[in-house]
């Protein structure tokens, strides 16, 4: 047997284990195979090898297996660097090699793209390496030993026990052990919640799911770890209604220079070497092109850099996003619903240029708006290569040209991918 993980069982249907070759890996980073007519998903199993597995249920995708025993490895196979691998639900391609990766991530934006008719140049994934990610969300369960605190188990909603994360950034996994000890200590057994945790540059920033307004003792417990453990500021969130529980320094972030202070469990890139990364290729691609309309814009991580170069205009659907970035009196901002109400017309005519940066839906709206009178530069910036494709279809329809696109990988281990994109005209 070659690195068999611990995988995750669906409903059982009593079969024989069946032996098949794996053609691809498929986009949530499973091995596919053709079984009987169908597509066979078995996770952890890669393009090549000859696998043994139970299958365990099917869905309208197709077939879903569990991996038994690697057969035939692939010479891309390697011994996974975490100890929850196959267990844990964060990660579903650390069997991969890195360049074989990057490769793999590259080609499923081509596939995007193709799929949408786009034609255009896909240049080679800038990688962000491991132990860089500087955001987590926890679970946690208290139990009536202690607690549970990790991620949750793949397709499933059993929580891992995190004793391991290479992924984080050292800062943050060093907070793991402290948390599990303080939340066994303030919350009753049979709790459950999130905690996010955001490493600032003022000192990690936590946001704690309570169940209940904070008594004194657990406010006088908050502050004590709080202390021990340099944050810079620690919150505590019931029925999705955050509070404030202490502020021991600023918790700002330097973007462009510019200190800004983002709301408790604020959205922002998974590591500041991806930010630095995509950032610079938006700079690049934005040149001499201003006035510019930064469209999604979240606390400001591109807009505040362009604003060294020339005027900016931002725009969000946080109102709390853009109090932080308005506080900053760097950027002229404003809170607006880029789904509901998109940048269209006249508004859109005042600018040289737009960067566009939507959540993982993309902005369907947006890009029609801007395809039907849109500036001369546009710059889209996408976590999802699927909604990217889409909308890039609907810019090119509408005359414009699309540059290389960039894939950036700073998700590692996982399926995702980043991308950056000019298109002008």
């Amino acid at each position: 047997m070659v690195n068999r993980p611990r995988t995750f069982r669906a409903h059982a249907v009593n079969r024989p284990p069946i032996e098949v070759d794996i053609a691809d890996v498929g986009v949530r980073g499973d091995g596919v195979a053709l079984w009987q007519g169908k597509r066979l998903f078995v996770p952890f199993a890669l393009a090549g090898e000859r696998v043994r597995a139970e299958i365990v249920g099917e869905t309208g995708d197709g077939i879903q297996a569990r991996l038994i025993e690697v057969l035939k490895p692939a010479a891309e196979r390697v011994v996974p660097p975490c100890r929850h691998f196959g267990d844990c639900g964060g990660c579903s391609l650390q069997h991969l090699a890195p360049a074989a990766l990057a490769t793999w991530k590259r080609e499923r934006v081509v596939a995007a793209l193709r799929q949408r008719g786009v034609e255009a140049e896909v240049a080679e994934t800038t990688a962000i390496p491991p132990g860089s990610r500087r955001r987590a969300v926890f679970a946690y369960r208290r139990t009536t030993g202690g607690a549970v605190l990790g991620f949750n188990a793949r397709a499933s909603g059993r929580i891992v026990d995190q004793r391991q994360c290479p992924l984080l950034d050292p800062r943050l996994a060093g907070l793991v052990e402290p948390l599990r000890a303080l939340i066994a200590g303030i919350v009753a057994p049979g709790a459950t919640g999130d905690v996010a945790v955001t490493l600032t540059d003022g000192g990690a920033d936590l946001c704690l799911d309570l169940a209940e307004a904070p008594s004194a003792a657990v406010f006088e417990r908050l502050g004590a770890f709080g202390r021990a453990h340099g944050l810079a500021r620690l919150s505590w969130r019931r029925a999705g209604r955050i509070e404030l529980a202490a502020e021991f320094r600023s918790p700002f972030l330097s973007v462009g220079g510019i200190a800004v202070v983002p709301p408790p469990a604020a959205f922002l890139q998974a590591s500041s070497e991806g930010e630095a990364a995509i950032a610079t290729r938006v700079a690049a691609a934005v040149g001499e092109a201003f006035p510019v309309a930064d469209l999604f814009c979240g606390i400001g991580t591109f807009a505040l850099r362009l604003a060294a170069k020339g005027p900016v205009q931002a725009f969000d659907g946080d109102a709390g996003l853009i109090a932080a970035l308005e506080r900053t009196r760097r950027v002229v901002c404003a809170a607006r619903d880029l789904f509901q109400n998109p940048l269209a017309g006249p508004q859109l005519g005042r600018f040289k240029a737009v960067v566009f940066d939507p959540p993982r839906a993309g902005a369907k709206a947006q890009a029609e708006a801007l395809a039907a009178g849109g500036p001369p530069v546009v710059v889209a910036v996408s976590c999802n290569p699927a909604t990217f494709a889409r909308d890039a279809r609907i810019l090119i329809d509408g005359g414009y040209r699309a540059d290389p696109v960039v894939p950036i990988d700073q998700f590692p281990w996982s399926a995702h991918v980043e991308v950056v994109a000019r298109f002008s005209r």
